[in-house]
């Protein structure tokens, strides 16, 4: 890992951008080293592998930790117990059961809403049309905090192509008065700024390619 790469993102984001390191597929000692240098956003997209690296790094004591993965049901109770915030949130019914989770623990859970922004079958999302016709139920949820919407692009579209469903996105958390925007990864984070990212999630431009499989017990 390239530490340098990181210093340079960091230094080229403006101010209202933060940058989520995505650290699926990376052991805490790669966190650790990113931490070192002022990092505490980091993402996760599963449950146990996240938990595990949570217990390896409990004394950073600031990380913040982000779910940004597919959320299964059974799962939802320990992600509210253990994540700051989810992005991935793609349903009313996620967002119910969460809600009831927040309720439980005794917290108000910070989420983002993932948006289907195309036909593509390999994304999920909220289809924008039900986010819309439903806010007004929506924004009644307790113990939720919605900060914004979250949209990951199909891959091997082009720069222009990304950017229009970038702004897309951006328009519709603007008519609903949510400040935050998670878009952007490795491969399109510069269209992501352009079109009113406030977050991005980047993973191997950080952390380099992803060469071993981590090893989890994903019954615990």
């Amino acid at each position: 890992m390239e530490t340098s790469n990181y210093l340079q993102i960091k230094k080229r984001l403006p101010k209202n951008v933060h940058l989520v390191a995505v650290s699926k597929g990376f052991d805490s000692v790669l966190i650790e080293k990113i931490h070192d240098l002022g990092q505490i956003h980091f993402g996760e997209s599963k449950f146990q592998e996240a938990y595990d690296k949570q217990i390896l790094l409990k004394n950073k004591k600031n990380i913040k930790w982000h779910f940004i993965g597919k959320i299964q049901s059974n799962k939802i109770r320990k992600i509210v117990q253990n994540f700051d915030y989810i992005h991935s949130v793609d349903s009313i019914r996620y967002l119910m059961k969460i809600s009831n989770a927040a309720l439980d623990i005794g917290k108000t859970q910070k989420i983002l809403i993932q948006l289907k922004m195309t036909a593509d079958p390999t994304k999920g999302g909220m289809d924008p049309d039900v986010l819309l016709s439903e806010w007004h139920e929506i924004k009644k949820i307790k113990n939720i905090q919605i900060m914004g919407l979250m949209t990951i692009n199909p891959k091997g579209l082009s720069s222009n192509e990304n950017s229009k469903l970038f702004t897309r996105c951006r328009k519709i958390a603007d008519s609903l008065k949510l400040p935050d925007c998670s878009m952007g990864m490795s491969n399109d984070w510069n269209e992501a700024i352009q079109s009113g990212s406030t977050w991005l999630r980047l993973g191997s431009l950080i952390f380099g390619e992803r060469l071993i499989k981590l090893e989890v017990n994903n019954k615990r």
